[in-house]
């Protein structure tokens, strides 16, 4: 290095430290970067690169946090973008810079004595250098650790891999940065921490409105990988997608670090974000809500209302009186869907103003009065309470911590619902046997098989006695392995098979269900389906 670039390199050294320990808000320009001082009393100060938008140094009180080897931005990277930078008052003094390309433009803004990124990102196709992410890409030395599902996600020092190149073993257990994930509806705070000056780095989302998947979607959240921790925004992915994606503003979105523990959402407030000009931006004046009472959810099960079109969706819990009031919306038209827990139960439409309220109610009548001879299982669109259930979030399905999948034998009236597998996986634990004894012969009967998640076309295929039912039709196919990374929730197929008279019997009956599929595969990536409830009624 030549005399005069080592005087500049150890007079910009030096410009960054003494901005930081000042904390002067404001930015500089150099010949390759933005350098951005929030002016915090613990200070951030940031660079992002003049030409790819790369966030490619991040110091937070003078300890450099950011990855060296690849940058914090969209998706893999936007590789080129026009990049700019302008001081803006309102409110408050804020810093704006914006990276524009054909189709996305993204934004990130600091406001005066904030040590947060506020982002948000316009897209009007999805994008092409990979999914619609954001990613940060910090020092594991600084921020080792992982916060809410810890080392379920870490995959440092990986021995091997289990499936794909995400799914690894550490320490003799299955890891995955899938295995971070949190339901829309559920989402606080996720952060990555850690250091002897105990830091917190933490992305929170308000509203995932154009997102896509609805409120129980979930996706990876947070991956110590080893040469970097990485902190993610997903907000359209491939991961399980049923749905199509959503154009337009995503966000705004947060990244904050913190010296005072874990930030919470519900203490965000982003309305100044429409002095700041945003493409894409809809204020809180703009928009409108809906109100009603639901009705007609299982007793012991929680409301959930969802509105959605190709623009936006939102969701709302009821209260213990079924009341519930949504989001503030776009204007438009929505379907409005109520499911109990996650199991949907009716659905209508309705229309949301500008500036009002729109009063609906909605009342689902799935849960009518019939004979049921038994019932494996609740429907609330989860695998509640069936063998591996309270695992599957977090370890992959071969982990040594699962209990035997089977295949398996269920007793109705004797075995506890432990011993019901929640998949059924065509290549290890098929079929499933439920046995069940009656009083008398009951004449024809329905069999009801709730399911929540189809991997490779599987759907369940009842047999009663010596009578087998008929094959059901293949589902809609959802391109992404399901199960192994975490996920249960699909489209939700539910079959019904109508059982005719003289086939169940007094006495000792049984049922099989047995995946098939015209696809093939080995274990656990072979063909599964995912089950909620099986109910036999009258």
């Amino acid at each position: 290095m030549g005399l005069k670039s080592s005087f500049q390199f150890a007079f910009l050294s030096l410009g960054l430290y003494v901005s930081g320990a000042v904390a002067a808000f404001g930015y500089t320009t150099s010949v390759n970067n933005y350098v951005v001082d929030a002016g915090s009393a613990n200070p951030l100060i940031f660079s992002v690169s003049r030409s790819s938008c790369d966030i490619n140094s991040i110091k937070y009180r003078g300890t450099e946090l950011q990855y060296s080897s690849q940058g914090t931005h969209i998706g893999s990277g936007l590789g080129s973008a026009t990049v700019s930078i302008s001081q803006l008052s309102g409110s408050f003094r804020y810093i704006k810079v914006t990276c524009v390309t054909p189709t996305l433009t993204h934004y990130m803004v600091v406001r005066e004595g904030d040590s947060t990124i506020f982002m948000a990102t316009y897209i009007t196709q999805q994008p092409s250098i990979g999914e619609l992410r954001f990613i940060a890409r910090l020092l594991p030395a600084r921020l080792p650790n992982e916060h809410p599902y810890g080392v379920a996600s870490n995959t440092n020092g990986a021995s091997s891999t289990v499936e794909g190149s995400d799914v690894f073993v550490v320490n003799g257990q299955t890891r995955s940065k899938f295995y971070s994930s949190s339901r829309f509806i559920d989402e606080q705070t996720h952060c990555v921490f850690g250091g002897s000056d105990l830091m917190h780095v933490c992305i929170l989302t308000p509203q995932q409105e154009s997102s896509s998947g609805g409120p129980f979607f979930c996706d990876i959240q947070t991956n110590n990988a080893g040469a970097s921790t990485n902190l993610y925004n997903y907000m359209n992915s491939g991961h399980v997608q049923t749905e199509p994606y959503r154009m337009g503003l995503h966000g705004p979105y947060l990244m904050q670090f913190s010296r005072s523990g874990i930030p919470r959402v519900r203490d965000v407030d982003v309305s100044w974000f429409g002095e700041l000009g945003i493409t894409g931006y809809v204020p809180d004046s703009a928009r409108g809500t809906v109100s009603g009472t639901a009705s007609g959810v299982a007793s012991g099960q929680e409301g959930v209302v969802h509105w959605f079109n190709s623009a936006a969706q939102y969701w709302a819990r009821t209260d213990s009186n079924g009341r519930f009031t949504s989001p503030r919306m776009k204007p438009g038209q929505y379907t409005m869907v109520l499911y109990q827990t996650e199991f949907k139960i009716a659905t209508t439409s309705v229309n949301v103003n500008t500036g009002g309220n729109t009063n609906m109610n909605i009342a689902g009548n799935f849960n009518t009065p019939r004979n049921t001879l038994f019932k494996i299982g609740e429907y609330d669109g989860q695998p509640t309470g069936f063998r591996n259930a309270n695992k599957i979030l977090r370890m992959h399905p071969s982990d040594s911590r699962m209990s035997s999948w089977g295949p398996l034998t269920y007793t109705v009236g004797s075995s506890p619902l432990y011993d019901f597998p929640m998949a059924i996986f065509q290549s290890v634990n098929n079929p499933v046997t439920i046995r069940f004894n009656l009083p008398n012969a009951p004449g024809a009967g329905t069999l009801r098989i709730a399911t929540t998640l189809s991997f490779a076309g599987s759907r369940p295929q009842a047999r009663v006695n010596n009578w087998t039912g008929p094959a059901p039709s293949a589902p809609p196919k959802i391109d992404s392995r399901g199960v192994t990374r975490g996920a249960y929730r699909g489209n939700g197929e539910v079959y019904t098979v109508n059982i005719p008279a003289g086939v169940l019997v007094a006495g000792s009956n049984t049922i099989t269900l047995t995946s098939i599929s015209g696809s093939s595969g080995a274990t656990f990536l072979g063909p599964n389906v995912i089950l909620d409830c099986v109910e036999l009624f009258q």
